[in-house]
């Protein structure tokens, strides 16, 4: 993490818990865009958006331990509109399916910026356009 946000999180390094943050955020990212994929196949569906779900919901959480407000805000976005799809139970559209694979480019970005300490990239302004869950 670069220096300014780990100023912040004196606590969290002194447990270390950042490095095993690190960790946990590489295999949520690298699984991300396989339960992506696999959006599109109408069996796998209500499962990958379950498991989306907790994996932004976990997020959210650690990063909001953390401090890490982009990824605060934008997990806190991706997560609610993955509850609005598991909530509707309806199929997901490629809308939807492209704007996800977007939103794991930004937090693959983010992995990156991590391991080599450089600060995090600024959220792409597209992936605030939530796309439309009645579409088909």
């Amino acid at each position: 993490m670069s220096k300014n946000s780990t100023a912040n999180h004196s606590t969290a390094i002194e447990l270390g818990f950042e490095d095993e943050f690190l960790d946990h955020y590489t295999m949520m990212v690298e699984s991300m865009e396989v339960m992506i994929e696999d959006l599109s196949k109408q069996t796998m569906q209500k499962r990958c958006v379950e498991e989306l779900c907790r994996v932004f919901h976990t997020i959210v959480s650690v990063s909001t331990f953390l401090k890490i407000e982009p990824m605060i805000r934008l997990a806190t976005l991706v997560e609610n509109e993955l509850k609005q799809l598991k909530d509707k139970n309806t199929p997901v559209n490629n809308e939807t399916i492209n704007w996800l694979f977007k939103i794991s480019k930004m937090f693959a970005k983010w992995q990156t910026n991590m391991k080599t300490g450089e600060e995090l990239a600024k959220v792409e302004y597209s992936l605030l356009k939530r796309p439309d869950l009645e579409k088909i």
